[in-house]
């Protein structure tokens, strides 16, 4: 991917989930450019979901631009995984699809 096109990290949750919610903080609050898919409104996201993460349903679910798959990380498996993807805080922002 080249530098105009910035490498986005897809989430799949849902709005009432804790865990789905603290990783769009984090997400967020460090920069990491990210879509966003919800599980709740779209059945063939949910099997998509639980298809990457191994059969598991648990949500979030976070696939980095590079393959890596997170499912339900914490704020230090974020960190550890995400890192790279960290845009400076005052780099314009950015849409993913």
């Amino acid at each position: 991917m080249t530098r105009d096109q910035p490498e986005c990290v897809t989430m799949f949750g849902a709005d009432w989930c804790a865990d789905c919610r603290r990783a769009k903080s984090w997400l967020t609050k460090h920069n990491v450019p990210f879509s966003q898919i919800d599980t709740d409104a779209d059945a063939s996201a949910r099997e998509r979901a639980a298809l990457i993460a191994g059969g598991r349903t648990n949500i979030p679910v976070l696939v980095a631009p590079d393959g890596a798959v997170l499912v339900e990380p914490t704020d230090l498996e974020l960190a550890a995984t995400l890192d790279a993807y960290r845009r400076p805080q005052d780099a314009a922002p950015v849409r993913c699809r």
